[in-house]
């Protein structure tokens, strides 16, 4: 305890953290603040009802913050950021031009960013259509007047823009990474609902068994931080350099490569993969068509957590998703040229081509324990729900995946912080 309160003590001390922090706390009132401005026209008491009653709903009211309960102006929330990055992560691995981009160093990284924030545009217009829509279908909202359906989408663009500006501002004036710890305010503002949720309906019988898994999972979240923490060290030595009579370099280091190289990216890209089917099914089933009907029930029954299809999809989805982001984010040709043209080399692996393929080969083989790792936990929610027949622990066990990791990425900025403000008072 008391090596916590001297941890807070120091950062509180130095003043650029401390003004990070309190500015990252203003950034998420303006957020919670903002959540609770509806949008015009819905009804509100029968919304909530309708989402405390139904699992897909309530995932989906926790995933953006409490938003769309309210049906605010925050309701498409930071998913259409989220979006436009992943695809532009992938368009840099797809098109050239992207890539060498991306290579110029600060201005190339901005350009890629304002792309991003331009793409993100026709995606919020798109996911706030779907949003409307699957309202309307529930006979929450009334758009039969063009101009109420307009003023809706704009007010939800325009919400979307707003939570995205709230993010780069967090990144760029505050503390760690602005969509993550705007996702991560989210869902912490809604973990007291899931849980009195979550109480409410089990019972008596359930409830030793609802105990058992919570210390499960608190057993699962050691593992998560053991995993983000694990790395792979390649030992790297740098070649000796004579120049008169000194001799420079011969030093021995090592390459740390993450396990989970990803991070939390691929659970948060299989949750928006796997929440598509259950969307397009709960408007099919209102279509009055007999077959549309009946497909849409099936692409519902099979959204379930508890499904055979949605857990196998789901871990695919995750696990070959953290294989094509290890390879994204560590790109093993860069890596090998520079330790070349540094003068650094692997002991017993030459330098250049055999170099990146041997870094090939190791990101693979530990991308690979990584995957099976994330997709386990991926998985893990179903399995506690399945077990104990509370639906809230799926909900809460995958926002949990998430708080977890920005968490520790978040604390890692922290860390780095306060030991270059320990360097600065020998300088």
């Amino acid at each position: 305890m008391s090596k916590v309160i001297d941890f807070l003590k120091r950062i509180f001390s130095t003043p650029s953290l401390r003004n990070k922090i309190l500015f990252s706390l203003g950034i998420f009132f303006v957020f919670r603040f903002l959540a609770h401005i509806p949008v015009p026209g819905a009804d509100l008491d029968k919304l909530q009802s309708i989402f405390a009653s139904n699992q897909f709903l309530s995932f989906l009211n926790i995933f953006s913050g409490g938003t769309l309960a309210n049906f605010s102006i925050m309701a498409v929330g930071i998913n259409p950021y989220i979006t436009a990055s992943i695809v532009m992560q992938l368009s840099t691995m797809v098109f050239p031009q992207l890539k060498e981009i991306q290579k110029d160093g600060e201005s190339g990284r901005e350009k890629i960013n304002q792309y991003t924030r331009l793409l993100s545009i026709p995606l919020a217009i798109v996911q706030s259509i779907s949003v409307i829509a699957l309202l309307n279908s529930q006979q929450l909202l009334d758009t039969s007047n063009p101009l109420s359906l307009v003023a809706l989408v704009t007010s939800l663009v325009a919400g979307a823009m707003i939570v995205m500006w709230l993010g780069e501002l967090i990144s760029e004036y505050g503390l760690g990474n602005g969509i993550s710890m705007i996702l991560l305010g989210g869902i912490v503002s809604q973990f007291p609902v899931v849980i009195a949720q979550a109480l409410a309906t089990t019972s008596t019988a359930q409830l030793t068994t609802t105990l058992s898994f919570i210390l499960i999972i608190l057993a699962i979240i050691g593992l998560i931080v053991f995993m983000n923490e694990a790395v792979r060290k390649i030992k790297i030595q740098y070649a000796r350099r004579t120049r008169g009579s000194k001799v420079y370099g011969g030093q021995t280091t090592h390459l740390p490569i993450r396990v989970n190289v990803a991070g939390v990216m691929p659970i948060i890209f299989g949750i928006s993969i796997m929440l598509a089917p259950s969307f397009i099914g709960r408007i099919l089933m209102t279509s009055g068509q007999v077959k549309l009907v009946e497909f849409g029930q099936l692409l519902s029954a099979w959204s379930n957590p508890t499904s055979g299809v949605y857990m196998i999809c789901y871990f695919l989805i995750v696990f070959g998703f953290t294989f094509f982001s290890a390879l994204l984010f560590f790109n093993a040709e860069d890596m090998s040229e520079e330790l070349k043209k540094s003068g650094a080399f692997v002991p017993g692996i030459r330098p250049g081509s055999p170099t990146k393929k041997f870094l090939e080969f190791v990101v693979t083989r530990i991308s690979l324990a990584g995957a099976v790792f994330l997709g386990f936990i991926a998985l893990s929610p179903s399995f506690a729900q399945i077990f104990t027949g509370v639906g809230n622990l799926a909900v809460g066990g995958t926002s949990i995946l998430i708080v977890v990791s920005v968490i520790l990425e978040t604390s890692k900025q922290v860390e780095s912080m306060l030991v270059g403000q320990n360097y600065e008072k020998y300088i």
